[in-house]
């Protein structure tokens, strides 16, 4: 047995965090190095994570969770794994790739003598649970199918800036002063804070020895939905909202159409609001406090938590975002990172533009594109292609921007994701909505003469002929946006510079 893995102070342990792209991982990973840590990261596509302050304190391997190989580079070593894989967001069958991927996981950590697995899951105590509720229960019981231990974390609705219950939560409240909600908005729910999901989650690393149990994890108090939502409009300042419970709304239903009010598209509002079906409250029999000890503050209370959130927000300050994980593409297309079609054209508009204003200045336009502040003209365009978009399944332009004036590679920025930065001189957008094809929004300044040169790349990599036919249906629009878009890019930086 390699010793190496099960070494008994924590300071001489490597932790391995897998998702550490996703809303969770993210911010575990900087609270465990926050620690003095050791840690590996495990990420399908490493550069989703240059963008983040710690990408340069870690070891990262890049690998797939389906990869016996890649889960033998990824689990080398290793003493602790957090388990944080979530296929919720990436296929309809969710369910059986998840199990899959556990088991691939389970078996590869035992061939890796890993000492301990920490797997955070969602609370699954009513036997009428949702389908999303039994695939985190069936993760958990693939994990613990082999001989490592598995510390399984089984929380409620996690509230904190950038998570998906919370984006869904606060457009409702902020955007329905009159609502019909199902009946089942008046079960149960124990939300947790996500600052108090972390402090689980990190102290489970400083654990003396290997557990093996299931713990629920929940804030103090047992709410509704519907009074987490008059909850959070008394605090936003808005008045009461007046919620009609209805009998017919059905989960589809209710996903459609809160993917069509919220940015949460519908394919990741339906197993969230499936949920909601069951109670999702902490079994007594199940406390976490027997390992570990409640925060030393006390855990945050609903309000609290709201509070918190809105003042990330409000601050600019979210860590991570729901949307910072991988949104599941249309059968046509493929992942960056993947080859490219042998054969296919690569069709492109192109634009440049010269201006005596500086590259700084204009860069700051480049850089704060998308979210609140739009695409620089043509906004109804821009809204309808969205709107299309979602009807298709697609994430629409709700999903706006973690930051308002920053980015970092990985960040969404309504229907694109930022797949490669250099500041001040290049921002490469990768479109991430329903297309027959793959496409690209690319800036790229430089100077000469002594004048800044803007150059826009709209690139389309059409899939096949039906492809090239959307490319030459949607040109006759290209000649409007992106001319615009690109002199009011420089219009904008000329304004900041002389006011």
């Amino acid at each position: 047995m390699n010793t190496q893995n099960h070494q008994t102070s924590p300071e001489g342990r490597l932790y391995l965090v897998t998702g550490a792209s996703g809303y969770v991982g993210g911010r575990l990973v900087r609270d465990l190095l926050s620690d003095k840590k050791r840690v590996r990261v495990f990420v399908r596509d490493a550069k989703k994570i240059q963008g983040q302050s710690w990408a340069s304190q870690v070891e990262v391997v890049e690998g797939n969770a389906s990869n016996v190989q890649d889960l033998e580079r990824a689990l080398a070593g290793v003493n602790t794994a957090y388990y944080l894989l979530h296929s919720i967001n990436v296929a309809t069958d969710f369910g059986d790739i998840e199990s899959a991927m556990a088991r691939s996981f389970a078996l590869a950590s035992e061939a890796a003598h890993v000492a301990q697995i920490i797997y955070l899951g969602g609370i699954a105590n009513d036997e009428n649970r949702s389908r999303h509720l039994t695939s985190r229960m069936n993760t958990g019981s693939q994990l613990a199918s082999t001989s490592v231990p598995v510390l399984e974390l089984r929380a409620g609705i996690i509230i904190g800036s950038g998570s998906a219950s919370f984006e869904m939560l606060r457009h409702l409240t902020h955007r329905l002063p009159i609502m019909t909600t199902p009946k089942w908005v008046s079960n149960r729910t124990q939300p947790i804070a996500i600052r108090d999901v972390l402090y689980y989650l990190r102290s489970a690393a400083n654990l003396a020895k290997p557990e093996n149990r299931i713990c629920d994890i929940g804030g103090p108090e047992v709410v509704t939905y519907a009074a987490m939502m008059q909850n959070f409009s008394k605090l936003s300042g808005l008045r009461k909202r007046i919620i009609i419970q209805v009998p017919v709304l059905t989960p589809k239903l209710s996903s459609l159409w809160i993917g069509f009010v919220t940015p949460v598209p519908t394919s990741l509002a339906r197993p969230l609001v499936e949920s909601l079906i069951s109670e999702v409250v902490v079994d007594s029999r199940k406390s976490v406090t027997e390992l570990i000890p409640l925060p030393p503050e006390g855990l945050l209370t609903v309000s609290q938590a709201i509070e918190l959130a809105l003042t990330r927000v409000a601050e600019n300050h979210v860590d991570t975002r729901w949307s910072d994980a991988s949104f599941p593409m249309a059968p046509w297309q493929k992942a960056q990172s993947d080859p490219d079609w042998a054969g296919e054209l690569m069709l492109k508009d192109h634009r440049e533009i010269e201006s005596d204003v500086s590259i700084e200045k204009i860069w700051e336009q480049i850089e704060g594109i998308g979210g609140e502040r739009g695409w620089f003209g043509s906004g109804w365009l821009w809204y309808l292609r969205g709107l299309i978009d979602r009807m298709v399944g697609g994430v629409g332009l709700r999903r706006g921007r973690r930051d308002p004036v920053h980015l970092r590679v990985g960040d969404t920025v309504d229907f694109w994701r930022v797949e490669a930065m250099e500041h001040g001189k290049s921002l490469r957008l990768y479109a991430e909505m329903i297309l027959p094809g793959k496409a690209w929004l690319e800036f790229t300044l430089s100077e000469s003469d002594g004048k800044s040169v803007v150059t826009q790349d709209a690139l389309f990599e059409p899939r096949g002929l039906g492809g090239q036919i959307y490319w030459y249906l949607v040109s006759p629009f290209h000649f409007f946006i992106f001319p615009t878009m690109l002199r009011n890019i420089v219009k904008a930086a000329r304004k900041s510079h002389t006011s």
